[in-house]
């Protein structure tokens, strides 16, 4: 909770200079500090009472949200030029493409399906209960990470709409793989950068290949073990089917330290993942180049952890497909485990921003729900920018803020709101004038019926 809307250091020039004011502005920043500042479950009613001077009513924050994403959408655009704008490292971009899952447990959710809600067998003496729950449901999000040179993260996230959703909707429905290749269609990167898409085996398909060829990226993705060679129909050789035979193989040695190496610098690490002592992964990796039936020319890496790499169980190999054909194969491997980034990046939207803690009937709220958490995220990113760039933070103080993620950032943005709010505490308090203000701001927030009368 903070005293005055205006104590986060920064967010009111980002409001101004994105166009979004009044209202919209005033919700927005009840929202984003929210985000920020939350203790326990985030909802709406601890977003409309964050700004203890201007507190509402829960059901005003829901009635914003549910005008849809349009009104707060421009922000996180704004912020994501501002942040490639000031990226002054020069080196190859990362995008990083994946859907993470939302649970939802009520019954009239719009836009909510079932994943099969797998469980163990219930013991046998429930397994005639009397009770009915409702099937667990959820909403999907398709999501992409850019990476770029200098460490900054800049996060993309769309939903994904049922067809029962779109048919009410009258609107088209796309695939979580049609999803990614509509954000490698429309990604801003500086012109003539080096961009190299990464995800997992959903990803793997025509459409997104297509899109990265269209705007001449490279990528990365895990084969489909059921994909075959060109060749004659009836005689294709299954890639999987390389494996049979491996004696004749060279087997490469790779040994990668997180902390070091050209890639270093795109993993956000902690402190206690920096040093000798740190564990390396070591992997035995083999390269060949066939020409794969509906993909095309290609580079094909197998890569096992296995110590016995000519025994190694297909289910303990990664077959990945790159389209590269300049890439050492210990850049490839390097790179490809780039892709937990996003796993970190839901993870700390989710646990460090309460993401997942939204109960809306409406989709278009969750959606806006959506572009403000990840609004949120951008402007912690913007401000570790922004004090990276400052002339005024020694050396010693800078390297703190490298390897912060949003838990220590929004540590940070806590901190620099409470020094504000202690200067205008100190201000107001020198005269009556002022002392009246704080006054009246206390008083403010506290709930009409619940104000005292003096």
């Amino acid at each position: 909770m903070i005293m005055v809307a205006d104590s986060l250091p920064g967010l009111k020039g980002v409001l101004r200079r994105s166009g979004v004011r009044g209202t919209a502005a005033a919700m927005a920043t009840r929202l984003i500090a929210a985000f920020i500042f939350h203790s326990g479950r985030m909802s709406c009613l601890q977003a409309a009472a964050t700004v203890r001077s201007e507190s509402r009513h829960r059901a005003q924050v829901s009635r914003f949200l549910a005008k849809g994403v349009a009104l707060v959408s421009c922000v996180g655009d704004w912020l994501r030029e501002e942040l490639l704008q000031h990226e002054s490292s020069l080196g190859t971009y990362v995008f990083v493409v994946d859907a993470t899952l939302c649970g939802q447990a009520g019954k009239t959710a719009e836009n909510t399906y079932s994943t099969g809600n797998r469980q163990r067998r219930p013991r046998k003496g429930r397994r005639h209960s009397g009770y009915r729950y409702h099937r667990r449901s959820c909403h999907a999000f398709t999501a992409g990470l850019l990476l770029t040179p200098s460490g900054t993260r800049i996060p993309v996230l769309k939903p994904y709409f049922t067809r029962e959703y779109c048919q009410a909707r009258k609107i088209d429905h796309c695939t979580t793989a049609e999803a990614a290749a509509a954000m490698v269609r429309e990604l801003k990167v500086p012109a003539g950068a080096p961009v190299i898409v990464v995800g997992d085996t959903a990803y793997e398909s025509q459409v997104v290949r297509e899109a990265c060829e269209a705007r001449g990226f490279r990528w990365i993705f895990p084969c489909n073990h059921e994909r075959v060679l060109e060749g004659p129909q009836g005689r294709r050789v299954r890639v999987r089917s390389l494996m049979d035979d491996r004696s004749a193989w060279s087997w490469q040695t790779i040994r990668l330290v997180p902390s070091r190496g050209g890639f270093a610098a795109y993993r956000r690490l902690s402190r206690h993942r920096i040093g000798p002592k740190v564990k390396s992964r070591t992997y035995h990796v083999h390269e060949e180049r066939h020409c794969v039936r509906s993909v095309g020319a290609t580079r094909i890496v197998f890569s096992t952890m296995s110590k016995d790499a000519e025994k190694a169980r297909l289910a303990d190999t990664k077959i990945l497909l790159t389209n590269d054909a300049d890439l050492s194969v210990r850049d490839i491997v390097d790179i490809y485990s780039l892709r937990w980034q996003v796993e970190l990046f839901f993870k700390e939207l989710k646990s460090s921003l309460g993401f997942t803690r939204y109960r809306f009937k409406r989709f278009a709220a969750v959606e806006a729900w959506a572009s403000l958490a990840i609004t949120t995220f951008l402007y912690l990113e913007w401000y570790r920018a922004k004090q990276l760039r400052s002339s005024r933070l020694a050396a010693e103080a800078k390297r703190w803020w490298i390897p912060q993620r949003t838990h220590g950032l929004c540590q940070a943005i806590r901190l620099a709101t409470e020094r504000a709010e202690m200067d205008f505490l100190a201000k107001r308090l020198q005269t009556p004038g002022g002392i009246n203000r704080l006054k009246d701001l206390l008083k403010r927030g506290f709930a009409h019926e619940y104000r005292a009368a003096m």
